[in-house]
């Protein structure tokens, strides 16, 4: 099943706080039950934990993507129209009234909120202890995964374990991010003891172990935790329930949706639920920063390699750039790229991931707003990276981290060279972060390594340029501001405890 069956269930009469701002929003139930009467099954218990899982979809619902988005303030692409106000952050024009900015912290704290009532509540539930103790795994594993992306964007934020109440919350202070990511990870521990490795198929997309050690891995990353990332990201390959999908392009189709390579996504099914991919991938947005970036077939970049042609650009080419990327002159949907097949061709290309089309098959595009492709959250690849970069800041370019990223670009449908011997630490560490970026192009996870890398004050100071050359958008990165963002003003108002960020 693409998504649990009763996600469109109310969450009955549960408190749920839509932001930190502890205003509570109080659903009226369709049955009329109370929260003094509703913990008493185990069907309940089940379709309180499917509203916990809800606020994954708010950010991937229909023009939404936090995917894009966050790709759209790297210099990989930029936003057409900055309706969520990502250009506005790449700009440098980044403030507290930005609906990215809003919606994230907005989403996680009513993430958390129900999560808190769920973990509150489910000991009182009469059900079978096996289950009970899997629910509260996989509950634990959401609430540190709304956690994480709170402080990996704001920094410190007031830390709530507690169903809301706006009496005893609403003039929180913040906690430090160090206090929040202990929680997570013990948050983390306890769901990787928990749950299982797998699933029936009638319950697939719930939070796995190997969902919650990608997560740890992950969080450890980003906070240079190289010990505990490189654990975690070792125990998700001791599983061996997971492997690189031989096909990259195929990776990111709906008839290969939940492969061996994806350790956990976003269900979406039509027409209940559906998304705006198929459009909103397909703009011509895609900055040739990224384009330039995919090495040669021999390993090297355009700058040094003598297969490059500028006359063929995409000729001889690291085969991830013709399976994520539309060009103007290559094949997509089954005819030649002139630039009409695109939604929107202001650069000269667009990204293939997430659409719907092959390169020589001509196929029928969904109606608007009617895609059901999955967005994917992690991945085994990501997994193999975080070895590769882990392993090398605690030990150097050793052939464990050597393994890890030459099995990355040795995929079948990619078969790039080994990454060259004999690196030194700091030259695998930039070839290292050139893989992750062409690896995750259009995932949006290259906002955050740049950020992390402490690199967004260079590569972020630079202009988006088109096909031609020609610049389509400045960019600003203000490295004593920039590397959080503020919290929403909303929340200042209704918070006088609450401290803007620097800058802000």
């Amino acid at each position: 099943m693409k998504r649990f069956k009763s996600l469109y269930i109310f969450f009955i009469c549960i408190s749920m706080s839509i932001s930190c701002s502890k205003e509570l929003l109080e659903l009226e139930p369709a049955d009329q039950s109370s929260i003094e009467t509703y913990w008493n099954s185990e069907d309940n218990a089940a379709a309180a934990l499917t509203g916990c899982y809800e606020p994954l979809l708010g950010p991937y619902y229909g023009e939404g993507s936090w995917l894009l988005k966050l790709e759209d303030i790297t210099p990989n692409a930029f936003e057409i129209d900055d309706g969520s106000g990502a250009s506005s952050i790449a700009r440098g024009d980044n403030n507290p009234t930005l609906p990215l900015i809003n919606s994230r912290y907005q989403i996680a704290y009513e993430g958390i909120g129900r999560t808190n009532t769920f973990l509150a509540n489910i000991d009182a539930v009469p059900m079978d202890e096996n289950l009970r103790a899997r629910y509260i795994g996989e509950a634990r594993f959401l609430r540190a995964f709304y956690y994480h992306n709170l402080i990996e964007y704001y920094g410190g934020v007031p830390l709530i374990l507690d169903p809301p109440n706006n009496n005893t919350q609403g003039q929180l202070p913040r906690n430090s991010k160090q206090e929040i990511l202990e929680v997570i990870y013990s948050d983390l521990d306890a769901a990787i003891n928990i749950l299982p490795v797998s699933y029936s198929s009638t319950d697939q997309g719930r939070a796995t172990r190997g969902t919650a050690l990608a997560l740890k891995a992950r969080s450890a990353l980003y906070n240079e935790r190289w010990s505990e990332a490189l654990e975690a990201a070792q125990a998700v390959v001791d599983l061996n329930e997971y492997g690189l999908f031989p096909d990259y392009r195929g990776l990111f189709l709906l008839e290969n949706e939940r492969n061996s390579e994806v350790i956990f996504d976003v269900g979406f099914q039509f027409p209940e639920i559906t998304n705006n991919y198929h459009e909103l991938f397909q703009q011509g947005n895609v900055f040739k920063s990224l384009v330039d970036a995919y090495l040669m077939t021999d390993g090297q970049s355009i700058e040094e390699s003598n297969l490059y042609n500028p006359e063929s650009p995409f000729e001889n080419r690291d085969p991830r750039l013709n399976q994520t990327l539309i060009t103007i002159g290559s094949m997509f949907n089954g005819q030649l790229v002139t630039g009409d097949e695109l939604f929107a061709d202001l650069t000269g290309y667009a990204y293939k991931k997430y659409t719907y089309f092959t390169d020589n098959e001509s196929r029928t595009a969904p109606q608007p707003n009617q895609s059901e492709i999955n967005p994917i959250l992690f991945r085994y690849a990501e997994i193999l990276l975080t070895i590769a970069e882990a392993e090398n800041e605690l030990n150097g370019p050793t052939s464990r981290a050597y393994d890890a990223i030459n099995e990355v670009r040795n995929r079948p449908s990619v078969d790039m060279p080994n990454v060259m011997a004999g690196l030194s630490q700091a030259e695998f560490r930039e070839a290292l972060r050139l893989e992750r970026r062409v690896e995750f192009a259009g995932e949006g996870l290259y906002y955050k390594d740049i950020v992390r890398w402490r690199t967004a004050e260079v590569v972020m100071n630079e202009d988006g340029l088109d096909q031609n050359g020609n610049v389509i958008e400045s960019r600003s990165f203000n490295p004593d501001r920039d590397y959080l963002w503020p919290l929403p003003d909303r929340e200042i108002l209704l918070n006088s405890n609450l401290e803007q960020n620097p800058g802000y």
